[in-house]
């Protein structure tokens, strides 16, 4: 149950205790107000009136609740002529039950709190869906005007010199003049793998920042630059027999 305030309690006791007074001290008050009456003159006597109606009147609307808790406890408490509870009274007599303080301002204050997160579906799989369209939309046009670039066909009695596989294996074929089979071709790449699969439970920052990701920044930016650096050596520099060359004085020998 909602508490009531002491200043509210006070008041009603006054009004309380003024109510009982009052049919003494109208009948007492009769005869010298009759007299006094007799004394002053009428306009006096209404411009008073009318000054103290202006009086309560500014103080009803500056107290707010305040004055309306007092009327209503006032007319609740003037008990019947047979003394007994007051009309609109609550358990135990209590008047200001009726009512209670509400501050001013909103009830309810709603404030959204900003995420870092968006749905899945329409959010990202509709830009997945728009950049998928639009990739096939490029290659499509681009076959149209870029023949495929298509050699002759094999002769199974001589290999090509040099013999380079397709750009995006040349990494690991070039690892393989470097470091023996096993090492190339089992150990370095699984080591890669294994980092790449780990790199999510060692680094885990939620944020989406690059400024935020610096341990993600760097190992990516890393395992690409080794990648593509390797790619480009045996691409440019491999010459026949996939001896070191330099482009610029032996040619170029690259084919997608």
């Amino acid at each position: 149950m909602t508490e009531i305030p002491e200043h509210l309690l006070k008041r009603a006791q006054a009004a309380r205790e003024k109510a009982a007074s009052e049919p003494a001290a109208e009948a007492a008050a009769e005869a010298p107000a009759a007299e006094t009456d007799s004394r002053i003159p009428a306009h006096l006597l209404e411009r008073s009136k009318s000054a103290k109606a202006k009086q309560e009147g500014g103080e009803a609307a500056a107290g707010g609740g305040v004055a309306v808790a007092e009327k209503v406890a006032s007319v609740a408490t003037a008990a019947p002529a047979g003394g007994g509870v007051p009309v609109g009274a609550g358990p135990g007599g209590h008047t200001q039950r009726l009512l209670t303080v509400v501050k001013s301002g909103s009830i309810q204050e709603v404030k959204a709190q900003p995420v870092d997160k968006v749905h899945t579906w329409p959010h990202l799989l509709a830009a997945e869906f728009v950049a998928a369209l639009a990739c096939t939309a490029f290659t499509f046009l681009f076959s149209i005007w870029v023949n495929a670039p298509l050699l002759q066909l094999s002769n199974p009695n001589q290999t090509p010199n040099p013999s380079k596989a397709p750009w995006y294996f040349l990494g690991l074929q070039e690892l393989l003049t470097m470091f023996h089979p096993m090492v190339a071709g089992v150990t370095i790449p699984g080591v890669g793998l294994i980092l790449m699969i780990f790199a999510p439970f060692v680094d885990k920052n939620p944020s989406n920042k690059p400024e935020d990701r610096k341990f993600a920044t760097s190992l990516m930016t890393v395992h690409l630059m080794f990648w593509a650096v390797l790619v480009m050596i045996g691409s440019f520099f491999r010459g026949p027999g996939f001896n070191f060359t330099l482009p610029w004085r032996d040619g170029l020998f690259f084919e997608l």
